[in-house]
């Protein structure tokens, strides 16, 4: 359902037409219909809004509001385009394959374009906190969107998360894990934001891939290997939520499974006794 509405959610579809990605882009906005206007609000994005689409993404949220589970929260669900491996990737250095070439400009595209619109838009001009959220790649982005611009965001939560993203073939000779995948890399040799939450969410079956031939799914591995590069950088056990789903796979029914324990870790409301 877009633009429409359930008792809790309006949902509302907007198109930018995007100069740094020079195609329009599709973005689906998903209010709480209970929030008084000058009540505050947090932001969060989320790659991959198509997804979102596919999995009655309004209803998740329509439950959770009914139940009292969350905070008011905007969502935004931005769809990704053709060109999906360009703009959804690392922004500072492209894959062995050359991928990622657009992903700079996909940064300039959420900070000069979107948020802009988003303002505007809907008269918010300051939310609570803004995160960012997104699946497979699109969790790739959004970490790397998050990890080099900390001064404009507070959580990331990444589904799927495609962590396998290297500057070298795995078959090479010289390939290393610890210096060739890209977003440990960039963990390790980055700066520590103290005030930076983490969730990450993986399946048993994501895949089948043993790259280092240990037993571990790459999908298990790839995930727990960057949790351990955040901790070493310095983030507790407090800043960091690991959701692993038994028998749950790279698909959009395991992330609809997964996404109220992202929403309830993220924006759980305190209840009383």
């Amino acid at each position: 359902m877009l633009n429409g509405k359930t008792a809790h959610i309006i949902v509302e579809q907007h198109v930018i037409k995007s100069a740094w990605l020079q195609r329009d882009v599709k973005v689906d906005y998903y209010l709480p219909t209970h929030i008084e206007p000058s009540s505050p609000m947090s932001l969060l994005l989320i790659n991959d809004g198509q997804d979102l689409v596919t999995m009655q993404f309004q209803y998740i949220l329509e439950k959770l509001y009914r139940e009292n589970v969350i905070a008011p929260l905007l969502c935004v669900g931005l769809h990704c385009g053709h060109d999906r491996r360009n703009e959804y990737a690392t922004a500072k250095v492209t894959d062995y394959k050359g991928r990622g070439t657009k992903a700079a400009q996909y940064t300039r595209f959420v900070f000069e374009e979107l948020l802009p619109f988003i303002n505007k838009e809907y008269s918010i001009f300051s939310f609570n906190e803004k995160s960012f959220a997104g699946f497979s790649l699109g969790g790739l982005s959004a970490l790397d969107i998050v990890w080099n611009h900390p001064e404009e965001f507070v959580k990331v939560g990444v589904f799927s998360g495609s962590f396998w993203w290297r500057d070298k073939d795995q078959d090479a000779v010289d390939f290393d894990e610890a210096k060739n995948r890209i977003m440990h890399r960039q963990v390790r040799e980055g700066n520590y934001a103290p005030w930076l939450q983490f969730f990450f969410e993986v399946g048993t079956q994501d895949e089948t891939a043993d790259r280092n031939n240990n037993g571990i799914i790459d999908a298990i591995d790839d995930t727990i290997s960057l949790i351990f590069e955040l901790k070493k950088k310095g983030y507790k056990d407090g800043k960091i939520e690991y959701l692993e789903l038994h028998d749950g796979r790279h698909d959009v029914c395991t992330w609809a499974r997964a996404f109220p324990a992202f929403l309830e870790w993220g924006w759980g409301v305190i209840r009383s006794k």
